[in-house]
This record gives C-alpha cells, sequence and structure tokens, in this order.
C-alpha cells in the first residue's frame, strides 16, 4: 500500500488543521493506520493510531483530548484532526500502515512522505 500525507501548513497557536492520508491499493481496509510526527534532531513520537474499521482508536498522551482520528474506508483515507493546537506540535507528521496495532514506528511497513505542520505563537 502506498500512503500520501497533505494538509500541513502554518498556524497560529490554539487554532487548527486537519490533515489526510490517502492510500492506493485495494487492502488499504485490512491495515492499521497510524500518525507520527518527529523534530529534526529527536525522535519520532506515536502521536496516534486507528484499527481497520476506525472503531477502536488510540492517541499518544501529549495530544489526547486535542486531536482526533477519522478513517474512511471508502475513500482509502484517514484524517488527523488537530485543534487547540500548540507550538510544541510543530513537527513533520507522517502516516503509516501496519498489519498490528502497535506503538513504535518500527512496527509500521508503509510511510507516506511527511507533511510539516508550524504552528506560531
Amino acid at each position: 500500500v502506498q500512503l500520501q500525507a497533505s494538509g500541513g501548513g502554518l498556524v497560529q497557536a490554539g487554532g487548527s488543521l486537519r490533515l489526510s492520508c490517502v492510500a492506493s491499493g485495494r487492502t488499504f481496509s485490512s491495515y492499521i493506520v497510524a500518525w507520527f510526527r518527529q523534530v529534526s534532531g529527536k525522535e519520532r513520537e506515536f502521536v496516534g493510531a486507528c484499527t481497520e474499521s476506525g472503531r477502536s482508536i488510540d492517541y499518544g498522551d501529549s495530544v489526547k483530548g486535542r486531536f482526533t482520528i477519522a478513517r474512511d474506508n471508502a475513500k482509502n483515507t484517514v484524517y488527523l484532526q488537530m485543534n487547540s493546537l500548540k507550538s510544541e506540535d510543530t513537527a513533520v507528521y507522517h502516516c503509516a500502515a501496519a498489519a498490528r496495532f502497535v506503538y513504535e514506528g518500527a512496527g509500521y511497513d508503509y510511510w507516506g512522505q511527511g507533511t510539516q505542520v508550524t504552528v506560531s505563537s
């Protein structure tokens, strides 16, 4: 499966952005899809992930209550709605797919290119 993330940009603190992860391939609905983010020089951070159906979702502690993941298998797309953005949310955001629900990036087999999110304070 091939993934492409988009929707990043520059936003003021307190604002919102919605990222999209569009997949190609007929087996998209068979994969766990996750969002990770990374700041240059820092470790990759788990943002959230959803199961194949999208019914079960978990988030990293730093984004709980502010970010929401939604999945539309008919459109081969997973969304990351980011609200109440903070300067510390600035990062390159990647989506990834895996056969199992794991929290570590090493467990994901497929990655999209990143999309930059910059939050100005």
